[in-house]
This record gives C-alpha cells, sequence and structure tokens, in this order.
C-alpha cells in the first residue's frame, strides 16, 4: 500500500479578502462604475463585504449570491448562464436548493495550488464589467 500524501494549502485570509475588494473596487472606480464586492472564504462564510455609498442597496446581494455561486459550483457565473437555460444541464438548479445561486456575471471562484480557497463576486455594473472587476482582483492576488 503506497501512502497519500495530502499538502496543506494556505486558506484565504481576512489580509487577502481585504485586498480583493480593494482590488476590485478599484478597477470598478476606474470605469466609474459604483459597485459591492463580497468575498468568501472556501467554507462559504463572508470574510470582507464592500458596498460603494452610491451603489444601490441590491449590489450588496447580488455579490454576494455571486460568490456564493461561483464557490458552490467552482466556476465563474460568466460561464454558467446557458447551464441554467430550459434543457441546460442546471436549468431547475435555481430553485431545487435554499441557497442563494445567481447565474449573473461577476462571481469567480479562488484557487491557490490548484485549490478552491474561496470566492469572490461583484455587483454594480453591467454584467461583463462585473466579470472583469472580479478577475482583476482575482489576478492581483496571484501575483
Amino acid at each position: 500500500m503506497s501512502a497519500t500524501v495530502v499538502t496543506a494549502v494556505a486558506p484565504l485570509t481576512t489580509q487577502d479578502a481585504e485586498a480583493l475588494i480593494e482590488a476590485a473596487r478599484g478597477a470598478a472606480e476606474a470605469a466609474g462604475v459604483t459597485a459591492a464586492v463580497t468575498v468568501l472564504d472556501a467554507g462559504g462564510h463572508l470574510l470582507a463585504f464592500r458596498r460603494d455609498d452610491r451603489a444601490v442597496l441590491i449590489t450588496g446581494e447580488t455579490s454576494t449570491r455571486k460568490a456564493c455561486t461561483a464557490l458552490q459550483l467552482n466556476a465563474p457565473t460568466a460561464d454558467l448562464g446557458d447551464a441554467v437555460q430550459p434543457g441546460g444541464l442546471f436549468h431547475t438548479l435555481p430553485t431545487a436548493l435554499d441557497r442563494p445561486l445567481l447565474f449573473i456575471a461577476g462571481g469567480v471562484p479562488l484557487h491557490r495550488d490548484s485549490r478552491l480557497i474561496g470566492a469572490i463576486g461583484v455587483g454594480g455594473g453591467a454584467p461583463d464589467q462585473d466579470h472583469g472587476f472580479a478577475s482583476a482582483a482575482v489576478e492581483s492576488l496571484n501575483r
């Protein structure tokens, strides 16, 4: 019998989460978008949240739901829209679970050493903008 070696992966920290928030907000601000940003750890627990004072209130909910969806399915929400359309693999998923899922671009899973460590969600701009802001934040963390 061979032993399986499990390597520990550093979890997402509050410092990481704050850096993600700042990077996403900076990208949104540069584009003239008021946004909310949510960062969840691998267990789906809130690590950081920030909503621009001028962002509409619902952006807080959408950013959190996007992060939750990206985490639960380990995929960017931008890649999941077709899967929830009639006939899609996850067509009934949004109503089948008691989870706050949202299949709109702006949620991105976070990985370290190929392991899922959390997710970020951004709400406030157009879906493609939110995805871009979240992706820019993830890229900044991985540098």
